[in-house]
């Protein structure tokens, strides 16, 4: 079933971006944050706190759906809003509880309970099971993404583009994998490796929460699926130290202070793609890749960072689907069921075909 009202809650760089790329979509926005954008936008916007029941309540009452884009320790409560309005639920987090607890929504959900639809988990999830689809046997499935400065400096070679409270869960929570065709649980930063991107030589590690839901759905069809996160190399044995050796695993919040002020964000950055998958096709091993280079771009008139619009251009692709019907209306979205070629087709999924192999 068709819809067109859509509130997107949290104006940052991410919201403010998915909320403009909803309206050129045609949707009808309302937009609501603590303060209002400092430049003009194109959709309605209310100022609110979104930790008040009754507004958000009221909100949901004059909507179809909402998008979240706001910090992960607030969705479970929208969630239940949404859930309670029978609206349709959308979000960006990477937070393995937060989603558990969708799940369970879902069940008795009127609407479409969808999270993870950003980047990692979200648009890395569909690529790697579209990967995998055409194997009759598939041994593995390897996802890796990193979002870092195009001219990194300093020995951490990073910048803050992302919430530091969602990097600094992805580095110190426990990550799920299917090892062996067991799934299980490991430590993050750990199974270190390197791979290359257009030449450029890259590390990779255990993170949780890019996997989203794929290891419940996959397994038994795969024997090994892992995620990692992709930095400059360095970057994972200096991250330990300060976590582990500092004991700054202990103190999340000022953690998460002490990198951003000492790393703060760059308008010149990168998103590194590496997801590959290998297994047999009629007894014959095969490799597939899917490697890519995305840089910023102007979208609506105006130069946006890889990450913003990465992930936004994520999450509306797949509102897109939803509203056309290509996806169910109602309970849960694993976003690994969404064909690759119907997301790229989307009008928005469509700023994926344009990613490079080189810089140029």
């Amino acid at each position: 079933m068709g819809f067109d009202r859509i509130a997107v809650l949290g104006l940052g760089k991410v919201g403010r971006l998915a909320a403009t790329l909803l309206h050129e979509s045609g949707f009808a926005v309302t937009g609501i944050d603590a303060h209002l954008p400092a430049e003009a936008v194109p959709f309605a916007c209310e100022v609110g706190n979104v930790s008040d029941p009754a507004l958000i309540g009221d909100l949901f009452s004059r909507v179809d759906a909402v998008l979240s884009c706001l910090p992960f320790h607030l969705n479970a409560d929208l969630a239940r809003l949404a859930h309670g309005a029978g609206i349709h639920y959308f979000d960006l987090t990477e937070d393995v509880p937060t989603t558990n607890g969708i799940i369970e929504l879902a069940k008795s959900a009127r609407g479409l309970m969808a999270p993870q639809c950003g980047l990692a988990p979200g648009f890395v999830g569909i690529v790697g099971a579209s990967l995998a689809d055409v194997f009759d046997r598939c041994r593995s499935i390897r996802m890796r993404v990193g979002a870092l400065p195009q001219n990194p400096t300093g020995l951490l070679g990073y910048a803050f583009n992302w919430s530091p409270e969602g990097v600094v869960n992805e580095y110190l929570n426990d990550c799920e994998v299917i090892e062996g065709g067991v799934r299980k649980l490991v430590s993050p930063m750990e199974w270190h490796e390197t791979l290359y991107v257009n030449g450029v030589k890259l590390e990779a590690f255990t993170t949780s929460g890019g996997l989203g839901t794929m290891c419940s759905t996959m397994l038994g069809r795969v024997e090994n699926l892992d995620y990692k996160t992709m930095r400059y190399p360095g970057h994972m044995e200096l991250m330990n130290f300060f976590f582990h050796e500092l004991l700054m695993r202990d103190r999340r919040q000022l953690a998460g202070e002490i990198l951003t002020e000492a790393k703060p964000p760059v308008d010149d950055d990168v998103v590194y793609v590496h997801v590959s998958a290998e297994g047999t096709i009629n007894g014959n091993l095969r490799r597939r890749e899917f490697v890519r280079a995305y840089y910023p771009i102007e979208v609506v008139g105006e130069s946006r960072t890889a990450i913003s619009w990465t992930t936004s251009a994520s999450v509306v692709a797949v509102i897109e689907l939803v509203r056309a019907g290509r996806l169910p209306s109602t309970g849960f979205l694993h976003q690994e069921h969404i064909p690759l070629d119907t997301f790229l087709e989307t009008r928005t999924g469509s700023l994926f075909k344009g990613g490079i192999t080189h810089h140029g």
